[in-house]
């Protein structure tokens, strides 16, 4: 999942992981923005995150086990870092609270998510609104790459410039499509073109959802008749994930 800021896409991400962990039990949710709002969206509470156990270990190296190197007690620690539900598990980035740059959080997220979506059937990354994430590099191949967007010419050029970069860093996807939230009018077919992905379709503006964020509850909560979950069933079987 990749799109600009305010668009909905840790909300298309959450709906994502719920309607696929209905059908199996092997999903794994991975919140690479350093806001970490994934687990809340799902009704999780985020114990720690890869940047929270990073700062942990930078205060106290100490609490690296002797005869165990820091690169393998971190990969140890990744591995408890992962939160189960029904359904589906999280992992969330976070942010360092120190001195410590992004980079290397990203490098141990890339390195754990290496590691870790083998194990499961499903894997839906939602990525940091904007370009940052693919210019680091932290994702580096995907099946589906899922561009959210509202129907605001600003929007759509967010979804041109993150198509472009994919295309520049050479990340491996499969299918890009360009999902528009919130919106339930015809997209002009010139607008579609000018992003350079293919328009997989629209989510319409949904008040159940609206609701629940208002009040910081889980997604979990929509209703299975909700149109939002109804729509992105739909696009998800369009696309053949479902």
């Amino acid at each position: 999942m990749a799109g600009k800021g305010g668009t909905g896409k840790t909300t298309i991400a959450s709906l994502i992981v719920g309607i696929l962990g209905a059908k199996t039990d092997s999903v794994l949710g991975i919140d690479a923005d350093p806001n970490s709002n994934l687990a809340e969206s799902l009704g999780l509470f985020v114990q720690e995150t890869i940047g929270g156990m990073l700062d942990d270990i930078a205060a106290h190296p100490d609490t690296v086990p002797k005869g165990m190197t820091k690169d393998r007690f971190i990969d140890y620690k990744v591995q408890t870092l992962v939160q189960e539900s029904k359904g589906f598990d999280i992992l969330s980035m976070g942010r360092p609270e120190g001195s410590g740059c992004y980079c290397y959080v990203n490098n141990v997220l890339r390195g754990a998510m290496g590691k870790l979506i083998k194990d499961y059937e499903y894997t839906v990354i939602d990525n940091e609104a904007g370009l940052e994430h693919f210019s680091r590099r932290t994702t580096r191949q995907a099946d589906v790459l899922f561009v959210v967007s509202d129907a605001s010419a600003m929007g759509l050029k967010a979804a041109r410039r993150i198509h472009d970069l994919v295309k520049e860093l050479k990340i491996k996807i499969k299918h890009s499509y360009l999902l528009v939230n919130r919106f339930s009018g015809t997209l002009e077919e010139k607008k579609v073109q000018d992003t350079g992905l293919e328009y997989i379709g629209s989510i319409p503006e949904d008040p159940q959802v609206a609701s629940l964020s208002l009040n910081g509850e889980s997604l979990l909560m929509l209703n299975k008749d909700a149109v939002s979950l109804k729509s992105l069933r739909a696009l998800l079987e369009k696309t053949k994930i479902l």
